[in-house]
């Protein structure tokens, strides 16, 4: 009896940090995701939703996130296909601008507060375009965006700007400390 009482509060307990916000992060089994994302109450997934997730909340308005086994910077013949490398969120919405601190709060209500303060206290690394830039002649869209490292995980949050200065995207992407100098490569156009 006491075998079947401990074994049944070790589940609950397991059950308990599966649904907890910050359990799957980079890092992490694509099973382990999986199951976090399944349990997470601000992700919802459809049935047939695993490691992707696309919301049309209204016309103009769309939520997606992302699990992947590739880093940040794109695809690599070396990836291990049972690891999460990088998970990413968007909102586009046309309704109502999109900002930092709009980004910030996704971020803390998918992951937690524990994440949400790796994040707050990352140090930043690159930040772009340099202050006082102008957009491009010709350009449509202005990217705004900047890449930290915190003591757990790297971030990268770009939001996007049309000419007339209203952000209508933004994103956030949670990815591995290891591949931060290939972003910064890529980035570096």
């Amino acid at each position: 009896m006491k075998w079947c009482c401990r074994s049944f509060g070790g589940v609950l307990i397991a059950l308990a940090l599966a649904s907890s916000p910050a359990w799957a992060v980079p890092g992490q089994t694509v099973t382990l995701t999986e199951t976090w994302i399944r349990n997470n109450p601000t992700l919802r997934p459809s049935p047939r939703e695993r490691l992707a997730i696309n919301r049309l909340v209204a016309p103009g308005q769309r939520f997606t996130f992302q699990a992947s086994v590739f880093p940040v910077s794109g695809v690599n013949s070396e990836v291990d296909r049972r690891l999460i490398r990088t998970e990413r969120f968007s909102i586009v919405d046309h309704a109502n601008p999109i900002t930092g601190d709009r980004l910030d709060e996704s971020l803390r209500a998918i992951y937690g507060q524990e994440i949400f303060n790796d994040y707050r206290q990352a140090a930043v690394l690159t930040r772009y375009p340099a202050r006082g830039a102008r957009p491009v002649p010709g350009q449509n869209v202005v990217l705004r965006g900047e890449v930290r490292e915190g003591d757990r995980f790297a971030y990268w949050q770009e939001i996007a700007y049309d000419r007339a200065g209203t952000a209508y995207l933004g994103r956030m992407v949670v990815f591995l400390r290891e591949d931060i100098p290939a972003l910064q490569a890529q980035l570096n156009f």
